[in-house]
């Protein structure tokens, strides 16, 4: 028996490599003979980075960098050789030849969350007015002084609403008063004095990648602050100001780079907090679809086709999820190849599901929430024994 076991993060208490392998301890213990093919997944936030350098084969660092809210914190950075990359996520990177013979092209791999993420801030320190991705900037600045031929960046999971003007000032952009004063970093909430950029990025900086498979534009009614400001912070009364700061300070970015407003509207330009929009103008950035690249990245088609049995789970499964990315995508991808698929989630209840379809709710009844997050490996394994 050959098994996949293709798990998402459990949030804020299991990442997919953690999921994958309590998994694995369980079918070990009872199956000894089975081959298992353990294959997290990744949606460009926590992981992302550690997930997509291992299946290459690369090496990943950890560097010391400004978090959200400038605090010192560990941030990961991937290095990969081009050619361990499978050609379907090549294609998809869409990387140029380098003009002068370069002996092993590297693409280094970053993921936001690690150096302006969300899960490194409390609760109370949330706040977009005060977070910037100065960190995720110097993950940037060191990938390319490495002299990789292309970065790519995963931006799930970002702390922050600064559209990426924190990062641009870590590589070479400075955001003045009317005074000519530097304001470092340019926080939101600084953005008021804020009227004239200057400087320019360095010559030699690699394209940039950014995986991403949010449409939202960066400002109005489905705008980055309307649509992801609430879980960042943002007060319901602060709305409409923060809103409106982002698209005068785009305004002003859009001019000082020589693009046009309309980058506003972009499809995905309000990812991650406006980083998306911010990469672009400046960095002529580019956004690919984020799961077709991991999915391609992780040769998923073929490893289900492989597969007899398909496991796969994350924190909340329900069916909505059979309609999404990740676990969801995996799973329906798996019975439309009449394999069997088990799902295993903190909570799983998908109406009137396939005969296929395996569902298991991993949290005992009744548990509190705080103890379902910390016991989350343990309910895993044993969810996983009991069932098969």
């Amino acid at each position: 028996m050959r098994a996949l076991l293709a798990f998402d993060k459990f949030k804020d208490s299991l990442t997919a490599p953690a999921a994958c392998a309590a998994a694995a301890r369980a079918l070990r213990e009872s199956h000894p003979d089975w081959t298992l093919d353990l294959c997290p997944l990744a949606d460009g936030g926590e992981g992302f980075c550690e997930i997509l350098t291992q299946a290459a084969a690369g090496t990943v660092e950890t560097h010391t960098v400004t978090g959200p809210r400038s605090a010192s914190t560990a941030a990961t950075l991937g290095f990969v050789s081009l050619e361990k990359i499978p050609v379907a996520a090549r294609a998809l990177l869409e990387i140029e030849e380098p003009k002068s013979k370069i002996p092993n092209p590297t693409v280094a791999i970053i993921e936001m969350a690690s150096a302006s993420g969300l899960a490194l801030l409390n609760p109370s320190d949330r706040d977009p007015w005060q977070t910037h991705t100065g960190g995720t900037g110097e993950l940037i600045r060191l990938a390319a002084s490495r002299g990789v031929t292309a970065i790519l960046l995963g931006v799930g999971g970002s702390a922050t609403h600064d559209l990426g003007l924190g990062a641009l000032a870590t590589i070479g952009l400075e955001f003045l008063t009317a005074e000519g004063e530097r304001v470092s970093p340019p926080l939101p909430a600084r953005w008021p004095a804020i009227v004239r950029i200057s400087g320019s990025l360095p010559p030699g900086l690699p394209p940039i990648r950014i995986a991403c498979d949010v449409t939202n534009p960066l400002t109005g009614p489905r705008g980055a602050a309307a649509t992801y400001g609430p879980q960042k912070g943002l007060r319901p009364a602060d709305l409409a100001q923060l809103d409106a700061e982002s698209g005068r300070l785009a305004r002003l970015l859009c001019t000082h780079c020589g693009r046009p407003d309309s980058t506003m509207e972009t499809p995905g330009a309000g990812a991650a907090g406006g980083i998306a929009f911010g990469l672009m103008t400046a960095a002529r950035a580019r956004l690919l679809p984020g799961f077709e690249l991991v999915d391609a990245w992780l040769d998923i088609a073929r490893r289900l086709a492989a597969a007899d049995l398909v496991i796969t789970g994350e924190g909340r499964f329900d069916n909505s999820s059979l309609q999404g990315k990740g676990p969801g995508a995996v799973a329906a991808r798996a019975l439309a190849l009449g394999k069997k698929v088990h799902v295993f989630a903190g909570r799983a209840s998908v109406a009137r599901p396939p005969a296929q379809l395996i569902l298991h709710s991993i949290t005992p009844d009744n548990v509190p929430l705080d103890q379902a997050l910390r016991e989350a490996a343990g309910n895993l394994t044993a969810a996983v024994r009991a069932a098969l």
